[in-house]
């Protein structure tokens, strides 16, 4: 299921240096209700063994359930923001979540062009919250400048299949490869789509290419409501592929992850659920016998259990 063609961070730490976690610049806005945006990105980056280089461009006024405004900042900060740490610090990856604002996916695919050596994972929300008009101007200024940049394109099948295929009219729905197609049309080589419908209450996701599937994910559809899912997959593949995982294994490392993350969900309003980005750290629940509260406190944090997807 590997590709040979598959990106591998280029610059950062050297080889063998166990010390230096690899580093993720991430463009996102900030979501206050911290199911997604930069808080998911950060903690996902994190939780899988990579270091986030946050740069805002944004910020939501949302709740768990609904997302009610959103204030973009001056794309001119935006780029002063990345160029600064840039600078200073090496980016292995590029991950792009929402940026807010037609002006600003220009600076950040401009950025992105400045440094071509880096990958660049790209994650396209549903939208459908926001005003029609400014929907079409950033959905095609995102495919006009930022498509051309990325490496990897996520979302959601029907978020993907209303953006790059709304002339579709065949009686099936369009398949990874179909949507694939369109994205590659604007110079995507791997697109991963995710929630594709299956008979029995599952779920597929697709790694692919025009001409073939790299690699594909089957789960169990959950009986629940989640914000944030896209932006913890997206995060966690653009840190696994900044420690060194070839595409198709990261991908499917990050599926698995995010699967566990959902399993473990929560909901911390009166919202929708946001998953579990750090569900390994959980205390495992063991009788603390004899010992004080504070004790067992204190075990539950030097006794953390080690996570299955932590590099």
């Amino acid at each position: 299921m590997t590709n040979p063609n598959t990106p591998t961070p280029e610059a950062g730490a050297e080889e063998g240096d166990d010390t230096s976690p690899a580093c993720v610049m991430v463009f996102n806005a900030s979501d206050p209700s911290g199911a997604g945006g930069l808080a998911a990105d950060i903690t996902a980056v994190a939780s899988v063994g990579a270091h986030a280089l946050p740069v805002v461009t944004g910020a939501y006024a949302r709740d768990t359930a609904e997302i009610q405004d959103h204030f973009a900042l001056d794309e001119e900060a935006v780029a002063e923001q990345a160029r600064a740490i840039l600078e200073d610090t090496p980016a292995q990856v590029f991950k792009c979540g929402f940026l807010g604002s037609p002006e600003t996916v220009a600076v950040v695919a401009e950025i992105c062009s400045d440094y071509a050596e880096v990958p660049v994972v790209s994650y396209m929300p549903n939208l459908s919250w926001w005003d029609e008009s400014q929907i079409d101007a950033y959905l095609d200024a995102f495919r006009e400048l930022m498509l051309p940049q990325t490496t990897v394109l996520v979302g959601n099948h029907s978020t993907l299949w209303r953006w790059l295929l709304p002339d579709w009219s065949s009686d099936r729905s369009p398949g990874a490869r179909d949507i694939a197609k369109a994205a590659a049309d604007m110079g995507v080589p791997y697109t991963l789509v995710s929630g594709i419908p299956l008979p029995d209450q599952f779920l597929d996701n697709v790694l692919a290419t025009p001409q073939s599937v790299l690699g594909s994910e089957k789960f169990e559809r959950f009986e629940a409501v989640f914000s944030g899912a896209g932006d913890t997959l997206s995060a966690a593949l653009a840190a696994l592929i900044a420690s060194g995982s070839d595409l198709a294994a990261a991908t499917s490392e990050a599926l698995s992850y995010l699967d566990r993350c959902l399993d473990a969900g929560f909901r911390p309003g009166m919202g929708n659920v946001v998953p579990d980005r750090l569900f390994w750290a959980q205390p495992e629940g063991d009788d603390p016998g004899e010992l004080t509260q504070e004790e067992a406190q204190a075990l539950q944090v030097l006794d953390m259990p080690a996570p299955d997807t932590k590099h």
